[in-house]
């Protein structure tokens, strides 16, 4: 299906407005998503959310923002433009506008994208909004092209330094920074909670840190979601910052938000002036702003319905039980033809649907090859990414072919060529792309990069959208976030999956409730069904863990794999070095199969108390009056536990158990939505569906 431009005319689509010239009217309307240019004002909406800005020749001045769910107006007192860049005008020049529908694709969910391009003195500005029908957020794209006045990037003052208060109310440090997207709203009282990301999981093992405040004067908070509720008004917005995590961005100016009394401004753009090339788009890091009513469950909600948007969430593409070897710390000495072929049979066997051949597939020898290798000049070597001749005599069709009459997809392991900032991204490119051609090999673990400057980055989402097309978007590529400088959990969102950590009983440092905590962690703001969660031989290394309370011995291999239910499960193991008694689990999979696209298209998000091995703790899976309830009880004394949930309270709910320890009940929720649920004996889970009658 082609795309459709939307307009009165082709002459309307492209609206030149000199400075002081009346405003040429524009309007289209698709479904619940509406723009409309109107005499000085640019009006972007649907069913949920409407904003407003003044025109000001297309740099855009917000002066309305309303939550039409709860029919809420904000009237704001922006008097700067909401993106400000230090030394550049104030007013923009030669504005166009455009609308485009982007229909329902394997690529997009359907939705109405606005263009806005003006410019601020030498420099062009590209905004693209989204509208998504029935989501309570606006998203944008920022794009810089030309030449810019001057450097942006300075420090920020630190408080610490002005003397006095007259000097900090004065400093509004919005001259100092990038500022892309900003709101001064009426109201004194506000609830802030700034929440900070961390990936680098090889490193650290908390992932979420997130920071509640009041807002008073300038004060600078780290982190990619910042939450801001007016508690005489009993309702709030958020923006989120489409960027990696703040230890990483690059340019970061200290902070992700500046936020005084009712001003909230998001700054960092991830560009210098330098970066910003003469005749051709730059992307800056994206933006998202969405209202909500107070509330823990309501803010959550709103979030997940944008993030739910971005890319199409598709059982035949997405979904996935990966079995992935590396985990035995065998890395590539095993690797060849015999080897996978056992393991596709006895992966069968457990109800595995994706096998993935980890690095040591391909001709070339990398640095983490047993063998010793490099990833330096990768491309000296035309072979590197073909298969191993003396592992795979036959190439890689054998495995395919094996794969697909068993019912498993095979995978593969890939590193890009790093060296000067990825210039041999189209190698890669083409490599991947063949692969595909030749075997239909479709999803691909993307290890090993770096990007700490803009050309880097760009290479790389060049490299990945370039797949992309060539696939049809039927590529998933499962991004490493376990080190180097990369992507974090919203950027690149758009091409797969995150592969979240390296987890190993060969170095003692696989704890089963640590991989659950930082699924529950993280889910509160990620959605889990993107995250890709391991599961390992528990038999393994028991020497490691002699006298340890929280040993993966100490657990059922089916509790192993029910902490991956709410993500994509992954095991990280040979199956060649299981025992008999782990292939029962099998059935276990094959139950939660059958369940897992349901499961997983709800809005997941953790319940009960933070996992520490001795709590209990879970996931709910919302669809309107239905859904699943995925319950831990940890090592602890307690057979019944009251946990809040994202009922309301009074609802009646209907519990079937589907997986696990679980019994049928039905239940009527008190304060918080509080159910109370029972297990027989410590580390022991219960998958249940549910329906509030």
């Amino acid at each position: 299906m082609k795309k459709q431009l939307w307009g009165i005319s082709l002459f309307s689509l492209f609206l030149t407005v000199p400075a002081f010239a009346v405003v040429q009217p524009y309007k289209q309307v698709a479904g619940d998503c509406k723009v409309e240019l109107k005499q000085d004002t640019l009006t972007l909406e649907n069913s949920l959310i409407k904003r407003c800005w003044l025109w000001n020749n297309g740099n855009l001045i917000t002066c309305k923002l309303k939550d039409k769910k709860n029919g809420l107006e904000w009237q704001t007192r922006n008097s700067q433009p909401d993106l400000s860049l230090p030394g550049e005008k104030k007013e923009g020049d030669g504005a166009t506008i455009r609308a485009e529908e982007i229909p329902a694709s394997l690529q997009f969910t359907r939705h109405l994208r606005v263009f806005v391009e003006y410019a601020i003195g030498d420099l062009q500005v590209r905004k693209v909004f989204k509208v998504y029908p029935d989501c309570p957020a606006i998203a944008c794209e920022l794009y810089l092209k030309g030449k810019a006045s001057q450097k942006w990037v300075k420090t920020i003052d630190n408080p610490a330094d002005l003397q006095n208060i007259e000097k900090l109310t004065q400093n509004s440090q919005g001259g100092n920074v990038p500022v892309m997207e900003q709101l001064v709203l009426e109201g004194k009282h506000w609830q802030l909670e700034a929440v900070e990301f961390f990936d680098v999981t090889d490193r650290f093992n908390t992932l979420v840190r997130p920071v509640r405040a009041l807002s008073y004067r300038d004060c600078l908070y780290r982190g990619n979601l910042l939450f801001a509720e007016n508690t005489e008004k009993e309702a709030g917005f958020f923006m989120l910052k489409e960027a990696p995590t703040s230890n990483v961005q690059l340019y970061y100016p200290g902070g992700d938000f500046m936020v005084s009394e009712g001003t909230f401004r998001m700054v960092g753009l991830g560009i210098d002036s330098a970066d910003v090339k003469a005749d051709e788009w730059t992307k800056a890091y994206s933006y998202v702003t969405g209202t909500y009513r107070s509330g823990e469950k309501q803010k959550r909600m709103a979030l997940r319905n944008y993030q739910m948007r971005i890319r199409p969430f598709l059982q035949d593409r997405d979904e996935m039980v990966m079995l992935n070897t590396w985990g035995d710390r065998g890395q590539d000495t095993r690797v060849n033809e015999a080897f996978c072929l056992k393991e596709l049979e006895l992966a069968s066997r457990l109800g595995i649907t994706h096998f993935q051949i980890d690095d040591g597939w391909q001709a070339g020898r990398s640095a983490n090859s047993a063998y010793g290798g490099s990833f330096k000049n990768i491309w000296d070597n035309p072979d590197y990414w073909t298969p191993d001749p003396g592992r795979f005599p036959n190439g890689l069709a054998p495995i395919v072919e094996r794969g697909k009459e068993l019912g498993i997809e095979v995978c593969l392991w890939f590193n890009p060529s790093i060296q000067h900032d990825y210039a041999d991204w189209q190698k890669d490119a083409d490599a991947l792309i063949a692969l595909y051609e030749k075997y239909g090999i479709r999803t691909f673990k993307i290890d090993g990069t770096f990007f700490d400057n803009k050309l880097s980055e760009s290479c790389l989402r060049s490299l990945y959208d370039r797949v992309m097309e060539a696939t049809g978007w039927k590529a998933v590529l499962n991004l490493d976030a376990t080190a180097g400088r990369r992507g974090g959990y919203f950027f690149f969102n758009e091409y797969g999956n995150i592969f979240l950590e390296n987890r190993y009983t060969d170095w003692g440092n696989y704890y089963p409730y640590w991989s659950l905590r930082n699924l529950w962690m993280l889910s509160r703001y990620v959605a889990p069904q993107s995250l890709q969660i391991e599961f390992l031989n528990k038999w393994r290394n028991g020497d490691k863990y002699k006298g340890d309370r929280f040993a993966p011995a100490t657990y059922s291999f089916d509790y192993l794999f029910a902490i991956t239910m709410a993500a994509q499960p992954l095991a990280w193991f040979e199956a060649s070095n299981l025992p008999d008694e782990a292939f029962p689990t099998g059935e276990v999979i094959k139950k939660y199969k059958e369940i897992q696209h349901d499961f997983h298209t709800g809005s997941v998000f953790p319940v009960g108390n933070e996992p520490s091995g001795k709590s209990w703790c879970g996931f709910q899976s919302i669809k309107e009056k239905k859904g699943y309830f995925l319950v831990f009880r940890e090592y602890n004394d307690a057979e019944s536990f009251d946990m809040d949930t994202f009922f309301e309270p009074g609802d009646e709910v209907e519990f079937k158990p589907v997986i696990g320890a679980g019994k049928a009940f039905r239940s009527i929720t008190s304060g918080n939505g509080r159910i109370r649920f029972s297990l027989p004996q410590p580390n022991s889970y219960a998958l249940y569906s549910y329906r509030v009658l």
